[in-house]
């Protein structure tokens, strides 16, 4: 066989093999496959601080890639575990591009830790009050729980951030 024939060959092959690799196949509900924070200690919001972000990154697949706003309700929602406050978020528009198979990627919420009242990131402490100083309470530690929605009204599973903690001085 000639050397521009192996070369055919190999080429015909490799064409083959990369149209017969099959695609992955996600279930059509979301699943959020990861989830990560770029830094668990943050300083409490303060009027005479740096203004510093929380940033989560949340990994996910969707197999029918509807995935994204629908602009009729939030559908990504953050629970505070020290008080259950919930931080409705949306997912930004996802162009549909040949869908069929599904869709990963990533998304980011970025939490400004604001200056001022319950506008930041806060300590909250055992009597109720939030954003204080208190000696007795150096420290607040938390996490969010995460679950995500597709226009379907399919919710993912619910996973849960790395701790981050508050320093209220």
């Amino acid at each position: 066989m000639s050397q521009s024939l192996k070369y055919i060959a190999v080429l015909v092959v490799a064409l083959i093999t990369v149209t017969c690799v099959k695609p992955p196949d996600y279930p059509d509900e979301p699943v959020i496959t990861s989830v990560s924070v770029n830094q668990t200690s943050i300083p409490q919001a303060s009027t005479n601080g740096p203004i510093d972000t929380l940033v989560i990154t949340i990994g996910f697949t969707d197999g029918d890639g509807d995935l994204s706003d629908d602009e009729t309700e939030p559908n990504i929602v953050l629970v505070d575990s020290r008080d259950s406050t919930i931080i409705p978020n949306r997912i930004p528009s996802i162009n549909e591009q040949g869908t069929e198979n599904g869709i990963r990627g990533e998304i980011r919420i970025l939490i400004p830790n604001k200056t001022g009242g319950s506008k930041g990131i806060c300590c909250i402490f055992p009597d109720r009050r939030i954003c204080a100083v208190d000696p007795q309470y150096p420290i607040n530690t938390y996490h969010y729980s995460i679950r995500i929605k597709d226009r379907a009204g399919n919710w993912s599973n619910e996973v849960e951030t790395p701790d981050i903690t508050i320093l209220c001085q």
